[in-house]
């Protein structure tokens, strides 16, 4: 199973709105078929699996990191597919939350005499699976903030110097980051500020994440490097009612998605930015900033994990904050996570914290 974890993490950020499953099948202790989910979704990892494994599928085990599913859709079930090839064991951590499998797939397994073991590496496939879930059962994708500081969390001078404060190894470990999530979320502030291109870099990745800016008059640098590759890269805009109609159609024009947002306090609501992301078919959203959009996220509870990269050097008080203003006048009030890992990365160091995680029954 934890190699079954292992193929189906390379599906991260490159089959939303499916789940990124992991699919490997033994026969008499050797391994003959392995899959994961492939691009866009489809084929799933059980078809790719059993068309590696051929012949040798018959009697053999399957270890599936999430239940298979039990609907047709652009494809037919993975369960008639396991069955159809003589699978006699399926081995899965979790049932699919998605109410047109939900217990079915296995259901359909153990009709047809395929014995199913489940809760195998259940904490861990929950955690794969977390974005796929959340927006199946909340309607909104994961969200993962990213915060590149000082010791005294500050992200520029007080000329507003700010490249670059953490080093090379914590970009490329960024970089990384944006791979394994469907898309890479910034507020206008930042579009404007820093012209980011927001792509993977340097990796030998394939498909970019979706590029998604959230700005609520749509007064985004019409020759910035966002707009000159909307046509190449997807690039999203999540705006207010208020936009003015020359500006949404210049973006149409260079290739963007417009997707309107109602507006909580004068501000994009980002609850109705991440549900209205979750609606497009997104599942892992990885947000970099800027400091007044991380805020807003935090104020409003959405953030589920959070990356803190922390280089050695202090700016003072009269630097940039990483933060914008949360409001909280009493510490019952801040956002809390738990610590997950402490990483060294080069001269930096890399905290990543989450919040509570719930049990999942399996």
């Amino acid at each position: 199973m934890a190699h079954a974890l292992s193929l189906g993490r390379r599906g991260l950020g490159r089959c939303w709105p499916n789940p990124a499953v992991g699919c490997v099948i033994v026969n008499q202790g050797r391994v003959v078929g392995r899959g994961w989910t492939q691009p866009g979704g489809r084929p799933h990892a059980e078809p790719v699996a059993l068309a590696a494994a051929g012949t040798l599928a018959r009697g053999a085990t399957a270890y599936v990191t999430l239940e298979p599913c039990a609907h047709h859709g652009q494809t037919p079930p993975c369960a008639e597919a396991l069955i159809a090839a003589g699978v006699s064991r399926v081995v899965a951590p979790l049932t699919d939350s998605d109410p047109r499998v939900a217990g079915k797939g296995f259901a359909m397994l153990r009709a047809a005499g395929v014995e199913v073991t489940t809760g195998v590496l259940a904490d861990q496939a929950a955690d794969d699976h977390a974005g796929f879930f959340l927006r199946v059962e909340q309607g909104r994708p994961w969200l993962t903030l990213k915060l590149a500081m000082s010791l005294d969390g500050r992200i520029a001078t007080a000329t507003g110097e700010s490249q670059w404060i953490t080093g090379p190894r914590s970009r490329r470990a960024v970089h990384g980051l944006r791979a394994t999530h469907d898309a890479v979320l910034v507020g206008g502030g930042t579009a404007r500020a820093d012209d980011p291109s927001l792509t993977v870099r340097d990796l030998g990745v394939a498909q970019q994440p979706v590029r998604v800016v959230v700005s609520r008059f749509l007064d985004l640098p019409l020759m910035g490097n966002l707009a000159r590759t909307a046509k190449d890269i997807p690039v999203w805009i999540c705006h207010g009612p208020d936009a003015s109609d020359q500006s949404q159609q210049a973006w149409k024009e260079l290739g963007a998605r417009l997707i309107p947002c109602q507006l909580d306090g004068g501000r994009v609501d980002p609850a109705a930015v991440l549900q209205a992301l979750g609606e497009a078919g997104l599942t892992r959203v990885f947000c970099e900033g800027g400091g007044q959009l991380a805020a807003s996220l935090l104020a409003a509870d959405l953030v589920d994990e959070l990356h803190v990269f922390t280089a050695g050097m202090a700016l003072g008080a009269e630097g940039h904050p990483g933060l914008g203003a949360l409001g909280v006048e009493h510490l019952n009030e801040a956002p809390r996570f738990e610590p997950v890992d402490l990483i060294p990365v080069g001269p930096d160091v890399r905290h990543v914290w989450r919040r509570v995680s719930q049990n999942r029954l399996v």
